[in-house]
């Protein structure tokens, strides 16, 4: 009870004066309560099995349970520590997730089904400045980089968003909006992509998909699944050594190229060329290393908690309603080009509802479409969800760019 109270007097004490003396301010114990808190949540969600997780995933409380503690003086909103992190961590991570990408099976094997999710990402990138053009009144200077951030998360994943926000330098209450966004589309969007299988007849009729196209894709994904084995601790010294080396070598390039505001600073050299290398990487034998994704998603979430920790909640509020309105506005523009797509490349529904599921969901929610759909495509989403990865970077900082034009 001492502490919950030295937390509100601090809280007010910030309010008075604009300054925060926060209870904890050394790096480990800094980055003990962000881990800390990352792991907390998905152990609930383990553990339990409390339907409040299908609705609020672990990602929600991982960015505001920071937030909240850095706004009430628990741990500082500012701190070279999280400059550490956003130089360091986010390159690494990004070079892990990458490696798992396999471009050529994913052409190979997706064909059109990879098109199709290509117009799916061709309607973020052009939804995105129409959204914030129709809701621009109602929010601040710098909400284009808020929905360069989510299209970030619109194109690949959790990562991308983490990516393109630091690239963007999208500030803390930005990157909160953009996260309420994510989700509160999420909630409405999944049912809709698990629902059309029930229109699997008009759909197909509509695009003029053949029954035979659609058997042919799922035998051809039932054998694609493969194991790269146990970890052992060489691996996770690989891919350290991987990882660090990538983002050495980003770092130094990055620092010598011409800066051109305000979308290409060393920060977004630094992501595109870092995710150049790990989709170069990918085609190398470093791409069996097992554990590659689980220790990349590890830092993403310890990431997302830093991004929450720097959050300053002044005018969140007053901008929810409109930044979200024009994202509903924006998910209609991406489901509209996806379902052009379908008719040109007469694609079945189980493709197209898996195709906007690796765009808006990620490698998180597209198993979880394809499982819903046919068992055989999970193989396929997840496919499509590590391309989403490679191309998430370059889409989203074209998005913003489109953003920052109109905004």
């Amino acid at each position: 009870m001492p502490i919950v109270a030295t937390c509100i007097d601090r809280a007010v004490l910030a309010r008075q004066t604009g300054r925060v003396d926060s209870l904890i301010t050394d790096s480990a114990g800094i980055l003990f309560v962000l881990a800390a808190n990352a792991s907390l949540w998905f152990y609930l969600e383990k553990r339990t099995g409390w339907g409040v997780f299908s609705y609020f995933p672990p990602l929600i409380f991982i960015y505001l349970v920071p937030a909240i503690f850095s706004n009430t003086g628990v741990i500082p909103l500012k701190d070279p520590t999280y400059d550490w992190m956003g130089r360091y961590l986010l390159p690494m991570f990004l070079t892990l997730l990458l490696l798992d990408v396999n471009v050529k099976a994913a052409i190979r094997l997706m064909g059109r089904g990879v098109l199709v999710m290509l117009a799916g990402t061709l309607g973020v990138v052009v939804g995105a400045p129409i959204a914030l053009s129709l809701v621009k009144g109602g929010l601040g200077p710098e909400a284009w980089k808020g929905y360069g951030t989510l299209a970030g998360s619109w194109i690949g994943g959790t990562g991308n968003m983490a990516a393109v926000s630091e690239g963007l330098d999208t500030p803390g209450a930005e990157f909160g909006l953009a996260v309420i966004a994510d989700h509160a589309v999420y909630l409405v969007w999944l049912p809709i992509l698990l629902g059309s299988k029930k229109l699997a007849g008009f759909f197909n009729r509509f695009t003029g998909a053949s029954v035979e196209s659609q058997e042919r894709l799922k035998a051809a994904a039932a054998a694609l699944s493969h194991d790269k084995g146990r970890v052992e601790m060489r691996h996770l010294l690989y891919l350290i050594g991987i990882a660090s080396g990538a983002t050495f070598f980003a770092s130094e390039l990055a620092e010598r190229l011409p800066a051109l505001p305000p979308v290409l600073s060393p920060s977004t050299y630094r992501v595109l060329i870092v995710t150049s290398i790990g989709i170069a990487l990918s085609f190398s034998p470093a791409r069996k290393i097992p554990g590659s994704h689980v220790l990349a998603m590890a830092l993403v979430y310890l990431f997302v908690a830093r991004m929450g920790a720097r959050a300053s909640v002044d005018g969140l509020a007053g901008q929810a309603l409109p930044f979200v309105g024009g994202a509903y506005v924006w998910i209609l523009i991406h489901g509209a080009f996806l379902l052009l797509a379908a008719k040109l490349l007469k694609a079945d529904v189980h493709t197209a509802a898996i195709a906007s599921a690796a765009n808006i969901g990620g490698a998180a929610s597209a198993p979880v479409v394809a499982a819903y759909h046919d068992e055989r495509l999970v193989p396929v989403s997840i496919l499509m969800a590590l391309l989403g990865y490679a191309v998430g970077n370059y889409a989203a900082f074209l998005a913003a760019w489109l953003c920052k034009l109109v905004s």
